[in-house]
């Protein structure tokens, strides 16, 4: 039940209106002061509490969905440009729909935002993002209130969330020799052996876990040395990576040679379970379905960590190892965004620009005294 009091056009003199909404059903009235609005909405909770309370007309709550199709349709083309428009069709496909697409307007709370919000964050995605998830929420929302469906934007002020969990302050990636004591001691490792080559596809490729976790072996080619990334697994749920394309990863060498005896070593199980092949996906459980996310975390990475003495980091900050253990050799920047698949360039840049080198060290040498020389070079001249 939802019965609320506001102005439509805040000032002096402005009506006031009761909302409604009950049972998938919803209207307004048009009361005048807020002291009338407020007693009218008063006599209504009670008749919905006793039971007697009916629309003037009836009107059948629209879902979240409904508005997001005619938002995306009408509203945003006339706003924004064709590339914002695309950006905010691939986030209510990829992320908000799922969530909340089946959820009537009326029933799209404050707290239901920010723990969808939230999540984000804890996933890893950037506070840009998460905060271009808020506004598409809240142009969907407004669409709804202008249209009287709705009292108030409850996706309204939710900032302080995104700033204060911003995914550039937790980047922990691994170094290089952190990366191969971790490697080491999961290979070696009974318990943790098999899942040895889920932490070097990681490592070696920057891929999320939900992609390596919806990987087939029909995306791997292994002639070509890449991996065709297609799909991920958020939820339990196969979805299109996170900006809604496909991307191509290149592989090294020894992780086409653990991919090729991992195969090998599928197929036996497929025949076990009486498959006749391999399962259809690279990391399976035992029965060859799909792996849990959180649990393989607690069950399997944190464990790892942990024997090998470093520190909780989260799977995510494999992704950031391999992107910083190429970009401070020196790789090429974009070669690596595209590896990852980020979006743009400059995305790379702002997440990792610590981690480049500097390359301009003649141009720093000249700001010296021109007198100046170096204890080495002065021996060398000795000799």
């Amino acid at each position: 039940m939802g019965v609320k009091v506001r102005q439509k056009t805040k000032g002096k003199g402005k009506p006031w209106w009761v909302f409604i909404a009950h049972k998938g059903k919803r209207g307004s009235k048009k009361v005048g002061d807020k002291a009338a609005a407020e007693e009218v909405a008063s006599t209504i909770r009670a008749q919905i509490q006793l039971g007697v309370y009916s629309f003037d007309e009836e009107k059948p709550v629209p879902t979240f969905k409904e508005y997001a199709d005619s938002w995306i349709k009408t509203t945003v083309p006339a706003t924004c440009k064709p590339s914002t428009a695309r950006d905010y069709g691939d986030l209510l496909k990829i992320h908000i729909l799922p969530v909340f697409g089946d959820t009537r307007i009326t029933d799209i709370t404050r707290g239901k935002i920010k723990d969808f919000l939230l999540e984000k964050v804890n996933e890893g995605y950037a506070g840009s993002t998460v905060a271009h998830m808020k506004n598409t929420i809240s142009g969907v929302l407004n669409k709804a209130v202008d249209d009287e469906v709705i009292p108030a934007n409850t996706a309204h002020r939710l900032g302080k969330i995104i700033k204060v969990r911003n995914h550039d302050e937790k980047i922990d990636p691994l170094s290089q020799d952190e990366l191969k004591k971790l490697l080491d001691i999961v290979q070696q490792e009974e318990v943790l052996s098999p899942w040895y080559l889920m932490f070097l596809l990681l490592s070696r490729t920057g891929m999320r876990i939900g992609e390596a976790m919806a990987l087939r072996w029909s995306d791997i080619d292994f002639n070509g040395r890449f991996i065709h990334v297609q799909r991920g697994v958020s939820r339990g749920k196969i979805e299109l990576p996170k900006n809604g394309k496909t991307r191509k990863v290149d592989m090294s060498k020894q992780l086409t040679e653990a991919l090729k005896a991992h195969q090998t070593e599928s197929k036996k199980k497929g025949l076990a379970l009486g498959l006749g092949d391999a399962p259809e996906y690279v990391f399976t459980n035992e029965n060859g379905g799909l792996i849990d996310n959180n649990n393989w975390r607690k069950r399997v990475f944190d464990k790892a960590l942990k024997k090998a003495g470093l520190r909780g980091i989260r799977i995510h900050d494999l992704r950031h190892t391999y992107a910083t253990l190429r970009i401070s050799k020196g790789d090429n920047i974009q070669d690596v965004s595209n590896q990852l698949g980020h979006h743009s360039v400059k995305l790379t840049l702002d997440v990792y620009s610590h981690w480049i080198p500097g390359k301009k060290k003649d141009e720093v040498d000249a700001l010296d005294d021109a007198e100046y020389t170096l204890e080495s070079e002065k021996v060398g001249n000795k000799e």
